[in-house]
């Protein structure tokens, strides 16, 4: 029987290692829409707000406000996601650390929602008020 633990790869380096990168994100990508009902739900909603906010403003600096949120709710529910799929490789049985390791995460999230809510929701109330 074997007990060598197996040799890594060298690490690529330069525009190999951006290469790698790439694809190492687009497979994460792929991962997250295929399993996380939440990812795709936030990515599909901030999709349609990108393409509304291109449609009420065409002030840039309107625009990139509006879009902020969207963008930063993709990536918290990326990280959230990977924080409970790491939470779940160490163990499948409950633990109270692991419970407040996954709350603490999608605390994060429920705040980037708020932030989305209060950005848009203000917009259209100055909008509206006009």
């Amino acid at each position: 029987m074997n007990t060598t633990p197996p040799i890594k790869p060298p690490k690529a380096k330069g525009i190999k290692r951006i290469i790698k990168a790439f694809f190492y994100s687009k497979d994460g990508l792929k991962c997250a829409w295929v399993e996380e009902s939440a990812f795709r739900q936030v990515l599909i909603l901030a999709l349609i707000c990108i393409i509304l906010a291109s449609y009420i403003t065409k002030d840039f600096l309107e625009w990139g406000l509006l879009i902020l949120p969207c963008f930063l709710s993709v990536v918290i529910e990326l990280l959230n996601s990977s924080i409970e799929k790491a939470v779940d490789y160490t163990g499948t049985e409950f633990h109270p650390l692991a419970k407040k390791a996954k709350d603490i995460a999608s605390s994060a999230q429920l705040i980037g929602l708020i932030f989305w809510a209060f950005i848009w929701g203000r917009y259209l109330f100055c909008a509206l008020s006009k």
